[in-house]
């Protein structure tokens, strides 16, 4: 078996080129994949939460979650427990949806928990339009389901953010 060179960025830092799907899952080379979402995405928050929805009803919550993470890197440090809670609720779904239900679940309560732990003085949920609370109560539904053994559609199954 011929070994690959490991793909680099134009900054010379590993990334895979492989294409993906829509669920974030790596196909072969030279099979028709998804659009990735650019990293380093300098968004305002309502447009992190507008290009998330648009993901996340694409079925695409894999991608939607690098929006999120662009969010939490990029934006205000006070913000970044909302915007890390939001990507692991995303890749919580995205698990979900790949069969994955202890993981699915896992990450769906992680996020729940770390959405839930913002509390009300902090405000950042709110101040964006993000139905914090909703969202909690979303993912911790979902992930009894899941560990249930329900199959698990994406697109069906996405999150209102707002």
């Amino acid at each position: 078996m011929e070994e690959r060179e490991r793909d680099r960025d134009g900054e010379g830092r590993a990334r895979s080129a492989r294409p993906r799907d829509g669920l974030g899952r790596p196909l072969p080379y030279g099979a028709e994949g998804v659009a990735r979402q650019p990293e380093g995405v300098v968004r305002a928050p309502g447009l992190t939460v507008a290009e998330a929805q648009r993901l996340l009803d694409a079925g695409m919550p894999f991608h939607a979650h690098e929006v999120f993470e662009d969010a939490w890197k990029s934006g205000r440090a006070e913000d970044a427990g909302l915007w890390r809670g939001l990507a692991q609720l995303a890749v919580g779904l995205t698990h979900a949806a790949r069969g994955n239900s202890v993981g699915g679940a896992r990450l769906l309560r992680r996020g729940a928990g770390a959405l839930a732990g913002l509390g009300a003085g902090a405000g950042a949920g709110e101040a964006y339009g993000i139905d914090v609370a909703g969202l909690v109560g979303w993912a911790r539904e979902l992930a009894g389901r899941v560990e249930a053994g329900e199959r698990v559609d994406a697109a069906a199954e996405a999150p209102r953010l707002v």
